[in-house]
């Protein structure tokens, strides 16, 4: 049986990795949980956080769909948008400098930051936050989940806030980021009995009301070097905590995303780069 020949781009956005196809050039048939999860192994694949799709859309300018490195299909990615607007438009795709991109939580507006034919950065409007519980999702009776004491074991507890940006995020203020066991206690946040759909999980410490300090336990990747949307939820989250102000520079592992939660249209604006890292062929 030949190899049948994948054309893709690496891609990354302060070192959240994707590998990007173009699905106006050639077009998928495997089955796309079972490619992803090869494709992002790091030893037998290309390596990456996850798969994004860039795709024909009916009701915006494109549309792409994304997945997590363990198959899981997520409903955004902060990230790996801002790397679909530079896609779109180094490639040659669109000569439009405000690009909407259709997501499983609808469209959303990029505005690209051209230098020398290239972009070098991407605004992104995320849109409202989502703080009901029900819609976030997280099992609550109140009104909105914040600084709710959790406790995940026997006498391991933990302060949360919960914010969706499109998909859920769960927020503990620490003082230390980098004492944190987050392989160890990750996952038992983003697994447990009351996140109906699991959660991703950012650890932050406040060093100023201009400046938090991020890590980050993605649903579906475990940690990874940065998080769009956990970026944007944590933003929200030291408001409602009142502990940072509407703009705020979040530092993640990978580099820094500049975040604002504006007052007058209750959105939420993430601005930061995107680089391809190289293209290549990937062997089916």
């Amino acid at each position: 049986m030949s190899n049948r020949a994948i054309n893709f781009t690496k891609m990354q956005g302060i070192g959240n990795d994707y590998v990007y196809i173009d699905c106006f050039k050639q077009e998928l048939n495997e089955d796309l949980s079972d490619l992803t999860r090869k494709i992002s192994d790091r030893h037998f694949g290309v390596g990456s956080d996850g798969l994004i799709l860039i795709m024909p859309s009916e009701n915006a300018d494109f549309r792409m769909r994304m997945f997590n490195s363990d198959g899981s299909e997520a409903e955004m990615c902060g990230n790996g948008i801002r790397c679909v607007g530079k896609y779109v438009y180094d490639k040659g795709l669109t000569d439009k400098i405000s690009v909407s991109i259709e997501t499983l939580v609808g469209i959303k507006v990029l505005d690209l930051t051209v230098v020398d034919g290239s972009v070098s950065l991407v605004k992104v409007d995320m849109g409202e936050p989502i703080l009901e519980p029900q819609k976030v999702p997280v099992i609550s009776n109140g009104e909105k989940f914040v600084s709710q004491t959790v406790e995940i074991e026997d006498e391991e507890y933990f302060i949360l806030t919960c914010v969706s940006m499109g998909n859920p995020h769960a927020i503990a203020f620490v003082d230390d980021v980098n004492q944190v066991p987050i392989d160890k206690i990750g996952p038992k946040i983003e697994k447990f009995k009351i996140f109906p759909k699991r959660t991703n999980v950012e650890f932050v410490r406040v060093v100023n009301r201009g400046l938090l300090e991020m890590r980050v336990w993605e649903r579906g990747a475990g940690e990874t070097l940065a998080c769009g949307t956990g970026a944007c939820a944590t933003a929200v989250a030291g408001v409602l905590n009142n502990v940072s102000d509407r703009k705020v520079t979040i530092k993640l592992l990978g580099g820094e995303l500049h975040i604002e939660w504006n007052e007058n249209d209750n959105h939420v604006y993430m601005t930061g780069p995107a680089e391809i890292v190289f293209d290549g062929v990937y062997y089916v």
